[in-house]
């Protein structure tokens, strides 16, 4: 793919899951990558199992040193790190901080670096990781389910703004995916599962799809569309519906109140 062929790549949270089989599609397109990971043994094992270059630590602040270690410039950057923490309002005050700084300000800043030199040049790209969550919700976690509106929405921005001056944008919003993040995530995680989750490669697959057709919305579950329509057409009984989701998670959790 010529859009990908030769050009500088880095995708965060890149030890499993998603961001390594995002990483080793972009390597197979003949892509130079750097697979970054805060776990510094998953991030050099990925790197050595595809053939990338492991740059591990904290997704705020890798582009700097992904830089040095491409020799150049990032063409591509894969905003895909994230937190799937459980919990509503009565979360710890740390677990929502830490839920925005990666869910969210990790992406801002990483534009906040990248975006100058692309708008200079006139092309970049710009790939974030968010889940059906950031159109919808995700029962039992408002920290996941409030970031992720916010990782779409400044997706949403950058395209918005800055398309006409050759920067790409693309959201990638999954609805469930078979990683160690969603089996952590209890009897949630078994209701998407059951609703019908993919393996990360559908999801490297969507992606580079929506690359070819130059689409912003990556849907490897395309039924999520026609949810993400149901809420904006009739929000009440959107939500009527994720209500008795709710409820089937609580029963499964052996907390009905009902």
């Amino acid at each position: 793919m010529e859009a990908v062929r030769d050009k500088a790549v880095v995708v965060t949270g890149a030890g499993g899951g998603i961001g390594a089989a995002l990483a080793r599609r972009f390597v197979a397109e003949g892509a130079r990558v750097v697979v970054n990971d805060l776990d510094r043994a998953k991030a050099e094992r990925t790197a050595a199992e595809i053939g990338a270059i492991a740059v591990p630590g904290d997704a705020s602040a890798v582009v700097p040193a992904a830089r040095e270690a491409l020799g150049g410039a990032v063409d591509i950057f894969c905003a895909n790190a994230g937190r799937g923490d459980a919990g509503g309002p009565e979360a710890a005050e740390d677990v929502w901080e830490q839920a925005w700084d990666v869910n969210v300000m990790a992406h801002v800043r990483a534009a906040r670096e990248l975006v100058p030199h692309w708008l200079e040049r006139g092309s970049g790209r710009f790939v974030s990781t968010v889940s059906a969550a950031g159109l919808l919700t995700m029962v039992g976690s408002a920290p996941y389910s409030v970031t992720k509106h916010g990782a779409y929405a400044f997706a949403e921005w950058l395209s918005a703004t800055y398309r006409h001056r050759g920067i790409d944008v693309h959201a990638i919003c999954p609805q469930g995916v078979r990683t160690d993040m969603l089996a952590g995530t209890g009897a949630a995680g078994d209701l998407v599962l059951r609703a019908g989750a993919v393996e990360p490669e559908v999801v490297a697959d969507a992606l580079f799809a929506a690359i070819e057709a130059g689409r912003f919305l990556v849907l490897p579950h395309p039924e999520v569309a026609s949810y993400y329509a149901a809420r904006a057409a009739d929000p009440d009984q959107w939500l009527s519906g994720m209500n008795h989701l709710q409820r089937k998670w609580e029963k499964a959790e052996g907390r009905d109140a009902s």
